[in-house]
């Protein structure tokens, strides 16, 4: 059966265009206008994914977000936005999107996102690693990872710092836990975007920083020390001090 996957976006031209490429892909498309279409046809008849513009007339995207996730539903959500500036794309991922991509965009970064949110979700569906990078160790018998101060449960996805759990979203989760189980270890910015993305949006791509900084926040903590380490011209690495 083809993905199943709901647009919603107020411009018409770029809604068509859109829902055209996107069945030309092999998506089941069901195109929207608006929020509250979006919403009702996302409680009718869930999709595999969601494709949300962010600026619509009422209800706009990071609303029909937010309500999905206050009712549980973590079904992938792509977020179209015109907003270029981070607090903007902050925004998005505190509504509880995983991705977003910039308008004006090429419909081929539009379907290497998508692929790679649905494979995150498809049970045994893992991206393999880029040639010459480690593959990630198993998990070990133990249910939980440990490093740093952090203990997560990958099992029920829940992760703390000290006694204090810390709210992710599915993408946080996912990037923190290939710190944890690489803690030490530099790991340089195609590697990250392989592993969590499972494709690379090249250097001009600012997806990973906003989501470091993002988790950043929910990790740091008054007097604490910070746990992810920016290497210049590398990648990023975890790590106490």
């Amino acid at each position: 059966m083809p993905p199943t996957l709901l647009l919603a976006e107020d411009d018409r031209a770029i809604r068509h265009a859109l829902e055209r490429a996107l069945s030309l892909e092999g998506y089941q498309v069901t195109a929207v206008a608006d929020g509250v279409e979006a919403l009702a046809h996302a409680h009718k008849s869930p999709p595999d994914v969601l494709v949300l513009d962010v600026m619509m007339p009422g209800i706009d995207g990071l609303q029909v977000c937010r309500v999905l996730r206050a009712e549980g539903d973590r079904t992938p959500i792509l977020m179209l936005t015109a907003l270029v500036e981070t607090a903007d794309r902050i925004a998005g991922l505190d509504a509880g999107a995983d991705d977003y991509v910039v308008k004006p965009f090429d419909v081929e970064e539009v379907f290497a996102r998508l692929r790679a949110l649905l494979r995150r979700t498809s049970p045994g569906s893992v991206p393999a690693p880029a040639a010459g990078v480690p593959a990630t160790p198993k998990q070990s018998p133990e249910r939980y990872l440990e490093a740093a101060g952090l203990r997560m449960d990958p099992q029920a996805r829940r992760a703390w710092r000290g006694d204090k759990e810390l709210e992710l979203t599915r993408t946080e989760f996912e990037l923190l836990e290939l710190l944890v189980r690489n803690a030490g270890i530099v790991l340089d910015h195609s590697t990250i975007y392989d592993r969590i993305w499972g494709y690379d949006f090249g250097p001009g791509s600012k997806n990973l920083a906003v989501y470091v900084g993002y988790l950043r926040r929910k990790l740091d903590q008054p007097g604490a020390a910070q746990l992810i380490h920016t290497v210049r011209g590398v990648g990023y690495v975890l790590r106490e001090g």
